[in-house]
C-alpha cells in the first residue's frame, strides 16, 4: 500500500493528466467571439451557480462531519465560494449587468452537485470536492483568465486572478492535507480514487455539453 502522501501525489497526478485531455475538450475555433463582453459575462453567470453550489455543499456537509480540522475546513470554504458568489455578483454590475430576476439554479442543481452530495465518508467528499473539483476550478479559471485577456476584459482577469484564484488554491491545499491525514487504509484510498474518478467522468460530459451544444469553452469553475 503507498504512504497517505505517495497516495496524494499519485492522485495529483492522475486529476493533472485528465485535466489534460479535457482542455482538448474546445470550441472547433476557440478564438473570442465577436461578443467578447457577452461571451465574458454568459460565463460570469454559470460561475455564479457553481459558487452557490460549491458554498452549500460545503455547508452541508460539516453537521455530518465528525473530524474538527475538516469541519472547520469546510466552514472556510463554505465562506470563501459565498464571498465569491457576492464578489462576481459585484463585478457583473459594474459591468452594468441587471440580474433582477436571475436565478442562479433555476432548472435544479447541477449533475456534479448531486454527484458529490451523496458522498458519505470524508476521504469520498474531500477527494472529490476538494482534491479533484477544486484543481479543475483552478485549471478551468486559468483558462477563463486568458480568455478575458483575449477578450480586453482585463478588470475580469484580474479579479479573478486576485480575489478567485488564491481561496481555490487553499482549496485544493485543505484536500491534500486531509487525505494525507485520514487515507490510511487500501479502503480509505480505493474509495478515495473512485470518487475523485467519478468527478472526473463526470466533467468530461459536462464540458463535452457545454462546448457541443451550448457552444460555450473557457467557463471559469468555483
Amino acid at each position: 500500500m503507498p504512504t497517505p502522501t505517495e497516495f496524494v501525489e499519485t492522485l495529483q497526478q492522475r486529476i493533472d493528466h485528465r485535466m489534460a485531455e479535457l482542455e482538448r475538450i474546445r470550441e472547433p475555433d476557440a478564438n473570442v467571439p465577436a461578443q467578447a463582453m457577452d461571451a465574458v459575462v454568459s460565463r460570469l453567470k454559470l460561475a455564479l451557480r457553481n459558487e452557490l453550489e460549491a458554498s452549500e455543499l460545503a455547508a452541508l456537509w460539516m453537521p455530518s462531519t465528525a473530524e474538527i480540522d475538516v469541519k472547520l475546513g469546510l466552514a472556510r470554504q463554505a465562506g470563501d465560494e459565498a464571498r465569491h458568489y457576492r464578489l462576481i455578483e459585484e463585478h457583473l454590475e459594474t459591468l452594468g449587468v441587471d440580474l433582477t430576476g436571475f436565478d442562479p439554479v433555476e432548472g435544479g442543481y447541477s449533475p456534479m452537485f448531486q454527484l458529490l452530495r451523496g458522498y458519505e465518508s470524508t476521504v469520498e467528499r474531500v477527494a472529490a470536492a476538494q482534491m479533484t473539483r477544486e484543481s479543475l476550478a483552478l485549471t478551468k479559471n486559468e483558462q477563463f483568465i486568458a480568455f478575458c485577456e483575449d477578450a480586453g476584459a482585463g478588470a475580469t482577469a484580474e479579479f479573478y486572478r486576485t480575489d478567485i484564484q488564491p481561496d481555490e488554491q487553499w482549496h485544493v491545499r485543505l484536500g491534500r492535507r486531509t487525505l494525507e491525514k485520514y487515507a490510511t487504509t487500501p479502503e480509505s484510498q480505493a474509495r478515495a480514487l473512485a470518487a475523485s474518478t467519478a468527478v472526473l467522468d463526470l466533467a468530461e460530459r459536462v464540458q463535452n455539453r457545454q462546448v457541443h451544444e451550448l457552444g460555450i469553452s473557457h467557463a471559469p469553475g468555483c
